[in-house]
């Protein structure tokens, strides 16, 4: 029961970490259709960031949805879940003292107000990888979008399932106008000033 949880108070703070790193932390969340290149951005970033001796975790849906959300479907509620999941690990890395990258779909603007919630606003920043659906079909690199058109997926974002692009994202990224290259650096000049102790 709720009310008999009561935290432990440890010795080492959130505060104590990001010192000892020598940056903050925060989470970074990439949304977008499938096969619109969240994954190759977000890693391409985190490769430059920890290369510049940042501590770094990358979360996707093969390293979620193959282990500690394995019960969940793709049905709008289990994807609600699945999200609200994600943003308490996120929180729990970004009190670790971590950069956390996260690159999932996250087709529902409640949900990923929510993440917002969760790990604080100050601690957010949304990254829409903004690739129309007919490239992602075009690039349709596992597959998904040709199994969606012949029935065999259900509930395929941007085929049978909604998905509602973020109004006011950080930063936009529009993958048919520019090339990886100039996205991540857009992308790191962005959140550089953000890993910068405020007493530096």
């Amino acid at each position: 029961m709720k009310e008999n949880i009561i935290p432990h108070h440890y010795q080492v703070s959130k505060k104590d970490r990001i010192a000892n790193n020598k940056h903050n932390s925060f989470l970074i969340w990439f949304t977008g259709l499938s096969g619109s290149g969240k994954s190759t951005i977000a890693n391409l970033v985190e490769e430059t960031l920890f290369k510049a001796g940042i501590k770094t975790y990358s979360l996707d849906g093969d390293n979620i949805r193959k282990g500690i959300n394995n019960d969940l479907s793709f049905a709008p509620t289990d994807r609600t879940e699945n999200i609200r999941r994600i943003a308490e690990i996120s929180n729990l890395m970004v009190d670790a003292g971590l950069v956390v990258f996260a690159a999932f779909v996250s087709p529902y603007k409640k949900d990923r107000e929510n993440i917002r919630t969760i790990v604080k606003d100050v601690n957010f920043v949304e990254v829409y990888i903004n690739t129309s659906i007919e490239e992602c079909e075009r690039r349709d690199v596992k597959g998904l979008y040709k199994k969606a058109r012949a029935g065999e997926i259900k509930n395929m974002t941007g085929v049978s399932a909604p998905y509602e692009a973020p109004e006011r994202p950080d930063i936009e990224i529009k993958t048919e106008d520019e090339s990886i290259e100039d996205s991540v650096k857009r992308i790191v000049d962005f959140i550089t000033p953000k890993l910068q102790l405020k007493d530096e």
